[in-house]
């Protein structure tokens, strides 16, 4: 189980057999830098192995969300370990990239695991229709979520942050509620998933793979066609634009160019904290289950600690 060569961060041709496969014999990121915003991981299928400068930790997958807040600096690996020796190890999960304000872009590392019992889903009555709702509140009759970090843009209610993974079987359909602050709010449709021609968005029909930027003042109306071999996805995410001056380059998010470049000094003298794993590409053992490890304490989801009792 080796790659035939390494990734270049370049690679992502999806017709490749091989593509973002950075590690030497598992695939995956092994240590790397970060500062300045967030990442959520909301995972579909397959597991990921975490770990961090700080000492945290995790496997996760089949549904779990980790939300990590970079803030001033924290180096991480995220491995795709290959559990299975005799199949295929299917992955798929989402990162989204959540910018922090410029008040909140030095802020302490966070780390908070939401294992997949505890996020919410939808579906309509024939379940035809399915709708997990990662982050938002109030959306499909979800009342409460989890609580994302304290110093996220998520954090704020008025920012109404949302994430949401839309999955139709052929002849469903769903409606989308509005934003619930109307005008105010940014949000964008991803078709990730389904064939040219069969989706419709408020009754045009739509090719796959593409990015609809949409009212959120409006409900939208999905519908998958019947005569469609396939399931239809959606990514939907909004939120309040932090409106601020925005400088990316490669894992750092920052407001200014001068701070981008205090970001790489920064990183080269004190490796934001260092790195206390024996591997660069992290991978925990084969047997080892799903669990989070926080400030030393190692938790674990609900469903595997009933399965020991």
């Amino acid at each position: 189980m080796e790659a035939p060569r390494m990734g270049n961060g370049q690679d992502f041709d999806p017709d490749a057999p091989y593509r973002m496969y950075h590690g030497e014999t598992i695939p995956g990121f092994p240590q790397h830098p970060h500062r300045g915003f967030e990442t959520i991981t909301a995972t579909i299928d397959g597991l990921v192995d975490h770990a961090d400068s700080v000492g945290n930790a995790g496997r996760y997958g089949e549904g779990d969300v980790q939300w990590m807040t970079a803030g001033g600096g924290v180096v991480h690996s995220e491995m795709f370990p290959l559990l299975r020796t005799e199949q295929v190890n299917p992955l798929r999960f989402f990162q989204i990239w959540l910018n922090l304000p410029k008040r909140s872009k030095m802020v302490k590392p966070g780390f908070a695991m939401f294992w997949a019992g505890d996020v919410p889903n939808w579906s309509d009555t024939e379940n035809k229709a399915k709708v997990t709702i990662w982050s938002g509140v109030d959306y499909f009759g979800v009342q409460s979520n989890n609580a994302p970090p304290p110093d996220s843009w998520a954090s704020d209610v008025n920012n109404d942050v949302a994430i949401m993974h839309i999955t139709l079987e052929p002849g469903g359909k769903v409606t989308v509620p509005g934003a619930h602050k109307g005008e105010e709010i940014s949000r964008s449709l991803f078709y990730i998933e389904g064939e040219t021609g069969h989706m419709q968005v408020e009754g045009e029909a739509i090719d796959d793979r593409v990015l609809l930027q949409v009212r959120a003042d409006e409900e939208i109306q999905l519908a998958l066609s019947d005569a469609a071999q396939t399931n239809g996805e959606f990514l939907l995410l909004q939120g309040r634009p932090i409106d601020e001056p925005v400088q990316q380059y490669g894992p750092f998010v920052m407001n200014e160019e001068w701070e981008i470049q205090q970001a790489f000094r920064d990183y080269q003298r004190t490796q934001f904290g260092g790195w206390p794993w024996p591997r660069d590409d992290m991978v925990f053992p084969r047997d080892k289950g799903r669990f989070a490890k926080l400030n030393g304490v190692e938790t674990v989801p609900e469903e595997a600690c009933k399965a020991k009792e």
